[in-house]
């Protein structure tokens, strides 16, 4: 049980009293206690720590599907109409919608979670919203956070919409199991689809609005730049939808079927996901560098480094490494 490796770590009585009834509640779909748990891990707040790392061992079973493409080619109305193919299967589904960050807040805008308002009231789908916060690659820093906690919860489907900033999206493969790519209709033209790279870390291709003008000279560029492509093994398939018709929709959910069972098969998806463990123990290593090299500015040690920077006795990369150095004396 979660609680169990909980207590061991932990060890703070009035702590656990309250954890567990919040996970039991999590555990059962409770929106708030969900919520609860996602606010804790992703702020790294008190006991954040203890319970992200059970919810890791706890979780592995869910399976991540990413959601990409330019701004306006429907990746919210995809997201939602995969959430139904998903819900009438009796899979219970998390989303983490990465939103644009607010100019004034700093926070998501919640325009996805507006748009899947129609799943407020299933305890099967649970759908975050999280901003940008500037960060590169159209994911927010939290998300693989976000993921592991859900999926330790008993989110077996997973699904992640980036913001849609176009060239910088391809960070999402490495979140995700299955990639989609979400164009439209007379979406640019190849140099312009190669330039953005969505078509490298495509494992489905996917035409929306497929009852605008252009659909099938979209359909035929897209499948000509595949030709030229290499793949090992698996050759994107190239889908018509009309999501907000949830047109072609099952179509759509049998190819992410069928990749899957091509990953699990081949042993692809254990490659790839032991490559997304590795990517993430070093962020998180580099991420508690920042944090503590940030914290010693303006301490005797930092300013002592700073001193022989700016006297041009050593370089910015020399000082850095000495006080990372003398950080790791206390790790």
């Amino acid at each position: 049980m979660l609680l169990s490796s909980v207590a061991a770590v932990e060890r703070e009585p009035a702590w656990l009293v309250e954890e567990a009834s919040l996970l039991e509640a999590a555990q059962r779909g409770e929106p708030r206690a969900v919520g609860r748990v996602l606010s804790t891990v992703e702020d790294d707040r008190a006991g954040g720590s203890a319970l992200l790392a059970e919810l890791f061992r706890s979780g592995g079973g869910g399976y991540v599907i990413g959601i990409t493409g330019p701004p306006g080619a429907g990746k919210s109305t995809l997201t939602d109409q995969l959430i139904r193919q998903a819900r009438a299967e009796g899979l219970r589904v998390g989303v983490v919608a990465v939103d644009p960050t607010s100019p004034f807040s700093g926070g998501a805008l919640l325009g996805d979670r507006v748009r899947m308002q129609d799943h407020a009231g299933d305890p099967g789908v649970y759908i975050r919203s999280v901003a940008s916060r500037g960060h590169l690659g159209g994911l927010a820093a939290a998300v693989p956070k976000l993921l592991t906690a859900l999926d330790g919860l008993g989110f077996s489907v997973l699904a992640v919409e980036t913001v849609g900033v176009g060239q910088a999206e391809i960070e999402i493969v490495e979140q995700a199991d299955t990639t989609v790519v979400v164009v439209n209709p007379g979406w640019g033209d190849s140099i312009q689809a190669a330039k953005a790279g969505l078509l490298e870390i495509a494992d489905v291709l996917v035409v929306n609005k497929a009852d605008r003008p252009g659909l099938e000279a979209t359909v035929a560029d897209l499948n000509g730049m595949l030709d030229l492509a290499s793949h090992l093994g698996w050759r994107p398939p190239v889908l018509a939808t009309v999501a907000i018709e949830g047109r072609n929709l099952d179509e759509l959910w049998n190819a992410i079927a069928a990749h899957r069972s091509w990953l699990e098969e081949t042993g692809e998806l254990q490659r790839r996901r032991n490559h997304r463990l590795g990517r993430q123990l070093s962020q998180a290593v580099a991420d508690i560098f920042r944090r503590r090299s940030g914290a010693t500015a303006g301490t005797p040690r930092y300013d002592l480094a700073l001193a022989e920077v700016t006297a041009r006795r050593i370089d910015p990369w020399t000082g850095a490494r000495r006080m990372l150095d003398t950080e790791t004396e206390h790790l």
